[in-house]
């Protein structure tokens, strides 16, 4: 049977490999100074995830790194490893939140009583119970300048009252709740509890109580990351984007939010676009599986991820049949690669076809593909900016347009690198190429080349082949080759000086010599055609495999998605105040980190 608990929580400073903080909330795990041996002798990266059963007893060691510290969860039982690693994601998102970010071991150090009410708070008797900032902000108090002041001092300062029910340490409501009722106990602590009246405070663990803004916004924004991997023949064999709906909100009371997005088909198709949904705890499930596109929720204060999502990009067309030309991308990439007599060329093409363009170039002998409709691309998927007004194409355009072709690690050099748009440059350290696109060029829809000139490996004996080269010797045959015409002709200068009288003498084995000549000159050429494509062969090898895609779009979103609506129930709604109209706003933003792969 599978558990879901937390046995203990340590950290250690990866510089040098101390031990910051040990925590056991139950059992008797394995200790940090028995564990890190076992981690340390996993050569980098390490996963997340290791068993030791040399340990005792044999444990299961989950693990993150963040900022130089390293975050382990001994498990002695089963465990969920989801459970076990979004705790440790949460519980340093936390950290973060209360100490500052970045997290540093000093950080920790200092602040150990807030650490610790953390510690306690989330997690009660390894059983994790809390994990919002807001909620813990309610119980966790914060060392205010008095009380740091007075701490130096050797002093102690005014600690102030708890605010409500949650705001009294874990243990003490465990006591409280025992003493409520009738009991003999004389102890004093148990009966001041007891009579002590429990204060209330909101029943929304995500939300502040008293939350007070001098300005009401309220923004959106929709980012989505593509992955898309291209076979050599132009075909796509995967297309995602994955979006976040991120929020941030600025306002007063407690609000009750609606928010409703939509899709280029309709909002009939929510349910079947958006794949893997995934919500924020605010998020009233019921309402989205009888509505689906309606987000109906109580915010977090702040900024927050409301839900993710997953859009598959691939057309509904047989797999057989898809094209790269049929994707909703704007910027693809085509390698041809051993061009050049011997093979050592490669050359880049780039369709940049900007969604704010007018007329979106065709795609015809690109990827394979025939040609396609004019402005086909952009125009069914263009992506309002702010609830349904339309987008100019400035805000539209591409932008950090960067190519990386990673080439094999015995390339030495590439001699020459000759680019229609932007610059490109070799780095021998990460052995790849990276072709940088301005905005300015990017914005014109057409097409770009790179073309590239590989230098291979140097042999030991290339300077001996050179130098044999250059003195005629064929190091295929073993022979010095020679023009038998030019020596020929002249001996033949030499013979017509001095002999004027046999001019006329051997005319059949002059025209056997020449005859004999083209034979061997066609022979020869044919070695060398031979040579040459061993050559290419041979080069292959120095040849890249693939190229991946960076770059940007503001006001656009891939899978056409956009929020149709954004309002507030004022019924539902608590401490908003009468006649107040809070700033509403909606960005989109779409973004390739090497996300466009084409494979050659």
């Amino acid at each position: 049977m599978t558990s879901s608990a937390i046995e203990a929580l340590y950290i250690v400073n990866s510089h040098n490999n101390e031990s910051i903080l040990d925590h056991v909330y139950r059992g008797r795990p394995a200790s940090s100074r028995t564990l890190l041996p076992f981690y340390l002798a996993h050569s980098q990266p390490r996963p997340p995830l290791l068993y030791l059963p040399d340990v005792s007893p044999p444990t299961t060691l989950f693990s993150l790194t963040h900022t130089n510290l390293f975050f382990f969860v001994p498990a002695s039982k089963d465990t969920d490893p989801l459970y076990v690693l979004e705790f440790l994601r949460k519980l340093i998102d936390i950290f973060e939140e209360f100490l500052g970010a970045p997290l540093l071991a000093g950080k920790i150090e200092t602040n150990y009583d807030v650490v610790a009410q953390l510690l306690t708070e989330m997690c009660d008797a390894g059983n994790v119970c809390n994990t919002e900032p807001d909620a813990l902000r309610e119980v966790v108090n914060m060392p205010g300048f008095i009380d740091s002041l007075l701490g130096g001092l050797g002093l102690q300062g005014y600690a102030l009252p708890p605010r409500h029910p949650f705001s009294t340490p874990s243990f003490l409501r465990r006591l409280t709740l025992t003493s409520s009722a009738p009991s003999l106990s004389s102890n004093p602590l148990q009966t001041q509890l007891a009579r002590r009246p429990m204060p209330t405070g909101p029943a929304i663990p995500w939300r502040k109580s008293n939350v007070k803004h001098t300005s009401n916004e309220l923004y959106v924004d929709i980012v989505e990351t593509l992955l898309v991997t291209l076979a050599p023949s132009g075909r796509p064999l995967a297309a995602y984007a994955n979006g976040s709906i991120l929020f941030n909100a600025k306002i007063s009371g407690v609000p009750d939010l609606l928010l409703n997005i939509t899709t280029p088909s309709g909002k009939h198709t929510v349910d079947r676009v958006l794949e893997m949904p995934t919500f924020h705890p605010c998020v009233r499930l019921a309402r989205w599986k009888e509505r689906p596109g309606e987000f109906s929720f109580v915010p977090p204060d702040g900024k927050f991820m409301l839900a993710g999502y997953q859009v598959n990009l691939m057309p509904d067309t047989d797999f057989e049949n898809a094209n790269a030309r049929n994707l909703n991308v704007p910027v693809l990439v085509e390698v041809e690669k051993s061009l050049g007599p011997v093979g050592l060329d490669f050359e880049v093409r780039l369709l940049l076809s900007p969604p704010g363009s007018a007329h979106a170039p065709s795609r015809g002998g690109f990827g394979g593909g025939g040609p396609g409709p004019a402005g086909t691309r952009g125009s069914g998927r263009s992506t309002p900016s702010l609830f349904g007004s339309g987008a100019s194409s400035s805000s539209q355009q591409l932008r950090d347009v960067v190519v990386t072709i990673p080439v094999p690690p015995n390339v030495r050099n590439i001699s020459e690198l000759r680019a229609s748009r932007g610059e490109a440059s070799f780095s021998p350290v990460e052995s790849s190429v990276e072709w940088r696109i301005p905005t300015k060029e990017a914005a014109d829809p057409g097409n770009a080349r790179l073309r590239c000139t590989v230098v291979g490996p140097l042999a030991e004996d290339d300077s001996k082949v050179a130098a044999a080269a250059a003195a005629g010797f064929d190091a295929a045959n073993g022979e010095y080759e020679y023009d038998e015409e030019a020596d020929a002709e002249g001996y033949q200068g030499e013979i017509s000086g001095s002999y004027q009288s046999g001019s006329g003498m051997g005319g059949e084995d002059k025209g056997k010599g020449k005859g004999k000549g083209k034979e061997k000159e066609k022979t020869a050429r044919q070695k060398m055609e031979e040579r040459d494509k061993e050559k290419v062969e041979k080069n292959r090898s120095l040849m890249p495999t693939s190229a991946t895609i960076s770059f940007s779009v503001k006001g656009w979103l891939a899978s056409g998605i956009k929020v149709d609506s954004l309002t507030v129930d004022t019924r539902r709604s608590r401490g908003l105040g009468d006649g107040i109209k809070p700033v509403k706003g909606v960005k989109y933003l779409t973004i390739s980190k090497q996300g466009i792969e084409t494979r050659c």
